[in-house]
Parts: structure tokens; sequence; C-alpha cells
């Protein structure tokens, strides 16, 4: 009978410890994910097909009824990446579209839906979050280290990467949470800054292996490198700069 009860006991003692455990792994699981909501839709390459071709269409049609864009009007200072959003809950109420698709930022997704081209040729491009999250949180350590020391940044060099551009070093501001993995390309990209300390995304990788798979011929006389980008993804290269072809290769340029 004793060893019964001794069995009884060490039994609920494993119970107990394995509910625990259970416990554990999920709030870890939950913090986690809680820093970077979508992150997890980036890292599984979410298709955006679906989506990006229903807005196409309501797109089309609004402009056609109504001779206008169904944008969110932005200030001069936006950048060209950022600048267009797409009125969804416009689109939605006026029944341009059944319903505001899940990968939105308004259906709690992590992606803005953007027009580039706007006056020649409107097209529905991604802006995704993820991105411009991460580059945000990067800004603000980067803030930081230069209030706690004036005229610096937190670089990997003192040697430019490109003309008035450093590599941000990550490890000097304990950011190594936040390594980017490029929505292009899904290689990790590296964050630059120039000497006032604004953070961008260096693309220069991803813009190089776009050329290559184009198969065109890039010269010094081409503009802003970037729409290579944006015409091969449903994505565009949020939070960075434009980019010119010097010497062989992608340089992004200071404005």
């Amino acid at each position: 009978m004793k060893r019964s009860v001794n069995f009884l006991a060490r039994s609920k003692g494993v119970v107990r410890y394995a509910g625990l455990l259970i416990i554990m792994m999920l709030a870890v699981s939950f913090m986690s994910g809680c820093m970077y909501p979508g992150d997890k839709r980036q890292e599984n390459a979410v298709s955006y097909r679906e989506s990006v071709d229903r807005i196409q269409n309501a797109l089309n049609q609004f402009q056609a009824d109504k001779g206008i864009l169904p944008i969110i009007t932005a200030g001069e200072e936006v950048p060209r990446y950022e600048k267009f959003r797409i009125d969804l809950d416009k689109l939605h109420k006026m029944g341009y579209i059944d319903e505001i698709p899940a990968t939105a930022f308004e259906q709690g997704g992590s992606a803005y839906f953007l027009v580039i081209d706007e006056e020649t040729n409107p097209t529905v491009k991604v802006m995704d979050l993820v991105t411009v999250q991460k580059v945000n949180d990067v800004q603000r350590l980067v803030d930081q280290y230069g209030r706690s020391n004036p005229g610096q940044w937190p670089v990997t060099s003192e040697t430019e990467v490109y003309p008035g551009l450093h590599e941000v070093d990550l490890n000097k501001v304990r950011g190594e949470n936040y390594a980017l993995t490029s929505v292009f390309s899904r290689e990790q990209l590296p964050y630059i800054v120039d000497a006032n300390g604004q953070v961008y995304v260096d693309y220069a990788w991803d813009i190089m292996q776009a050329i290559d798979k184009s198969g065109s011929a890039v010269s010094e006389e081409d503009g802003d490198l970037r729409v290579i980008l944006s015409n091969q993804s449903y994505f565009v290269p949020v939070k960075s700069l434009p980019y010119a072809w010097l010497d062989g290769a992608p340089v992004p340029q200071v404005e």
C-alpha cells in the first residue's frame, strides 16, 4: 500500500512538472512572438499574390469610376516607397472589395498596400511593416548611442562602406535581435547610417541579385535602381536610399 502511495505521489509530481514545463514553453513562445507581430509571416514567405491582384482590380475600377485614386494623403516629406497608401477602408465601404485582406495592417496583418507609378501606371505593391518596425527599433538604439557618445555612431568601422555611409554595428547597441531578413532574397541585410545618424536598410545585395535575374545590362545613366526590385516583386524596398550603378555595383546615394 505504501509503495502504491509513493508511486502515486511521484506520478502527481511528474504531471505537475510536465504541466509547468508546458506553461513555460508557451510563455517563451508567446514572448518571442510579441516583438514583431507578423515576423512569422515574413519568415514563412507568405504569398501576397491574391491580395495584390484583388486590390489592383478594385483600384483600377475605382479610378475608372471616380477619376482619382483611393489613397490616403501624405506629405511631401514622406519617402517614395511609403507615400501613397491605399485606403482599404474606403474600398471596402464602397463595395470595391468584399473584405480587407488578412495580410493588411487594418486586419492585424503585417503590411500596408501602396500605389507606385501613381501618375503613369498605378500599381499595387506591399510595404512590409516588419522591416519598418525593425529599422525604427535600430534607429532608436542608434539615437541612444549618439546621445551617450556625442559625435559618434555605432558603426563596424571608421571606413565608409559607401560615400557618406557606414554599416551599423548591432553588437555595439545590443541589437542582435534586430537582424533583418530581406523580403526579396531571404538573405540577412545590413543596416547603414549616414553622417546625421539616419538609419536605412542596405538593399545592394538584393538589387544585384535582381539585376542578375533580369539579365539586363545596367549603366551609370540608369535612374534609381530600386525600381528593379519592385518590378520583380510584390514588395517595395522600404526604408532605403536611392541606388545608382557605379563601378559595376549598386551604390546608395545620400540625399
